[in-house]
């Protein structure tokens, strides 16, 4: 028997218990301490439901099937191991009647329903098809795939509209309720998406810690306008420091919202941000402002913008623009290193274009002062604007020629400036085979000014120019052989690499220095065309580069157990060219640059990175660096660093899980040179299956007068629900490498033929 019966359409309004989401871009969820099984179990006589909460509009039949059927044609009585499938919607019962006249059904005893992402039990359910209402008596529900559960005494829908009474929900197990939302009323609008909830009460464990005489929420996935979660912490320079978030829904594709801060320290501020999305680009406006803040007795703003555009099929438009009210700003309102170490708000915005063979672009930059200590004069040159183009095309077979050009107006607000003009044609033959190859490349750079009569008087030319050839011959091989290692096989290659450079020595010190400045020395500087940024130079040059590097892959699953490159630069001549003040590059040969990595285990890593310069005896740089990798998600980092002249650190940091559910976090940076604590934290979280729980305390460097500072972080997060308190998870993210394990799987270092190689610890199981 087949009638034209349609199912309650319970899954617009289970979604009711939904009240917070997680955000975009917000870590997922970790359900990995809950209950292996489902708090309303699977039916076995229903088929797998769907993840996603969707209400079924169609008209299909349902197939309605029982043990025994009785009464008559017109109201047929279902009893014993009743169903109905229609679709992926599944209910079954004890005994079903039916009134095809009236189109009314009542469902009795160990009522089942199962539909898109949802899953649910009552005692009793009824309803009329033809005004199409419906109610449930006593239901307990699952949501599949969002974890949430809970209750009701009733529910009631109606067309689109429904209420439910005496309503729960919580993602925790019904043994460990850590924390639950009631409500005695809810009423539901799914046309709109929407619900209000009155009387909402949330309790962390039976304690009630939030009363809502009216909530209203959405019951889909469309945005709602609405109070956020507040955030709040404490610090010295702050005081107890407040944040709420209120969000607005402007429109399908955009939307802001206001952050209002108090700071008992300090003052209010107000912050806001708004979010755009179009057909064709994408934006995100920031700005805060502050009448009066009492640290440092005057008026506080600050705005971003960063935002693109396309333009065409080729082209796109970009902007990342900043402006601060005064120069301490960063320093003030931010409590990590980053703050510190931000000497400028750089502003660009520009129409950039790219195709098959080239890359084009007109833009304007520039830069405002955000560090107290200094003047304008140490501002780089704003550039106003600056044009480019890199184009290349292949000749006959492998051979290939093009240009790269570039045209600058350069502007300053303490010194003369003036315009530039560099153009670098260039051919090259690329050969290469499975086991080598070989990139000889001639060019040539022109580089013109016409400067300011200023500039100009002082360098003795208005309009200095310069003209280099370039020639550079790039060779590398790679030797691979199989090898068994501990019962394990593995892949070593071995890729010695060569690369010759020639540049004659054309007299630069008539020229200005705008944007140039020397790069530090590396590894990837072995293998350049100069050893300066910008085009005011270019080094000239006679040498020749050797470097090797070797690898050991296991050939099951590509872990790199070992890696190690090493490589110097002969000097065969003096390179003369240099910028003011900086000494020539003497003939002899260049620091030794050396990189090893070795994993003796798939938790253990070891690396180091050494420079030294033979000529003077001296380390130039130094870096030694160990990694453990604990069971349950936990690390630990252990680094020394040192630049001669600059800096000589020591970093440790850990996440340790105790066990399942408690873990302790820190971290100790410290500078050697300075004998003073750059950052110290230490703090525990607990986490279950539906609560997780941080405490931190931060000890950091909060000025440039070297000011240590302190911070209390208190974080409560209610899985499913929201988190309240200040956001420590992007603090701790920030100070332990790997307190999010997918951080350490970047993108990994390059050997000497420029061959991608495998981070290390990729394979390492959780």
């Amino acid at each position: 028997m087949r009638p034209v019966l349609r199912l309650l359409p319970l899954s617009l309004c289970i979604a009711l218990s939904l009240p917070a989401r997680a955000a975009d871009g917000d870590p997922p969820q970790n359900w990995g301490l809950c209950p292996v099984g489902d708090v309303v179990p699977p039916f076995a006589d229903a088929a797998l439901a769907p993840e996603g909460l969707h209400l079924d509009k169609s008209k299909a039949p349902i197939d309605l099937e029982g043990d025994d059927v009785s009464g008559t044609e017109a109201n047929p009585v279902f009893k014993g191991n009743v169903t109905m499938h229609r679709d992926n919607q599944f209910m079954a019962a004890d005994q079903l009647t039916f009134d095809k006249a009236a189109g009314r059904y009542v469902a009795e005893g160990s009522v089942r329903y199962q539909a898109q992402g949802l899953r649910l039990r009552a005692a009793r359910a009824e309803g009329d098809q033809n005004s199409d209402t419906h109610s449930m008596q006593d239901l307990e529900y699952q949501l599949l795939s969002r974890r949430g559960n809970g209750k009701a005494h009733s529910l009631n829908l109606a067309g689109q509209s429904g209420s439910l009474r005496g309503a729960s929900y919580s993602t925790c197990p019904p043994e460990a309720r850590h924390w639950e939302l009631d409500a005695p009323r809810i009423d539901m609008d799914s046309e709109h998406g929407r619900a209000v909830a009155y009387g909402a009460t949330l309790r962390v464990g039976k304690v009630p810690v939030l009363f809502m005489p009216v909530l209203m929420f959405p019951t889909d996935e469309r945005r709602r306008s609405g109070l956020m979660f507040p955030s709040f912490s404490n610090s010295g320079r702050n005081g107890l420091d407040l944040r709420q978030p209120i969000y607005l829904n402007l429109a399908p594709n955009y939307d802001a919202t206001l952050s209002p801060r108090w700071m008992s320290a300090r003052g209010v501020q107000l912050g806001g941000e708004f979010r755009y999305l179009n057909a064709g680009g994408q934006g995100t406006l920031e700005a805060a402002w502050m009448d009066h803040d009492r640290l440092r007795d005057r008026a506080r703003s600050q705005f971003a913008f960063i935002g693109t555009q396309t333009v065409g099929s080729h082209w796109q438009f970009r902007a990342n623009l900043n402006w601060i009210s005064d120069p301490r700003y960063y320093e003030d309102f931010n409590s990590s290193l980053d703050g510190l170490s931000q000497a400028t708000a750089y502003s660009s915005a520009g129409l950039y274009g790219q195709g098959l063979d080239w890359s084009a672009g007109i833009s304007a930059d520039h830069w405002q002062l955000a560090d107290y200590t200094l003047s304008s004069a140490a501002l780089p040159f704003d550039r106003l604007p600056r044009a480019f183009l890199d184009w290349e095309r292949g000749a006959v077979g492998a051979l290939r020629y093009g240009i790269a050009a570039e045209t600058v107006r350069f502007h300053h607000p303490s010194y003369p400036a003036g315009a530039r003009l560099d153009l670098k044609p260039w051919i090259s033959l690329p050969l290469e085979g499975d086991a080598w190859f070989l990139r000889p490349t001639l060019a040539y750079r022109q580089t013109s000014y016409a400067l300011d009569h200023a500039l100009g008087q002082t360098l003795g030319s208005d309009s200095p120019s310069r003209g280099q050839s370039i020639f550079s011959l790039d060779a590398g091989l790679f030797f691979d052989r199989d090898t068994v290692a501990k019962g394990q096989d593995y892949l070593q290659t071995i890729e010695p690499r060569l690369f010759y450079l020639k540049v004659p020595y054309a007299d630069q010190n008539g020229m200005p220095v705008f944007d140039t400045q020397p790069l530090t020395f590396s590894w990837n500087q072995l293998f350049r065309d100069n050893r300066y940024t910008g085009a005011d130079r270019q080094a000239d040059a006679n040498q020749l580069t050797l470097a090797v590097s070797t690898r050991m892959i296991r050939q099951a699953d590509g872990f790199e157990r070992f890696s190690a490159s090493i490589g110097q630069i002969r000097y065969f001549q003096d390179s003369r060219v240099r910028l003011p003040f900086e000494p020539i590059t003497e003939q002899g040969r260049s620091a030794w640059v050396v990189d090893a990595n070795y994993a003796p285990t798939d938790r253990w890593t070891f690396g180091a990175s050494y420079q030294r310069d033979p000529k003077f005896r001296r380390t130039d740089l130094a870096s030694v660096r160990a990694r453990y990798l604990f069971r349950n998600q936990g690390v630990f980092n252990l680094s020394y660093r040192y630049r001669r002249s600059l800096l000589e650190q020591v970093d440790l940091s850990f996440l340790y899980p105790v066990n399942a559910s408690w873990s302790l976090v820190g971290r100790q940076y410290y500078s050697l040179r300075d004998s003073k604590t750059l950052e110290s934290l230490a703090g525990v979280q607990w986490d279950s299956c539906c609560v997780a729980v941080r405490f931190v305390l931060r000890r950091y460097v909060q000025n440039r007068v070297g000011d240590l500072g302190n911070t209390l972080m208190f974080e409560i997060e209610l899985k499913g629900l929201g988190s309240a308190g200040q956001d420590t998870q992007r603090a701790l993210r920030r100070s332990i490498l790997g307190y999010n394990r997918d951080d350490l799987y970047l993108v990994p270092p390059q050997t000497a033929t420029g061959q991608p190689s495998t981070p290390a610890n990729a394979n390492t199981p959780p």
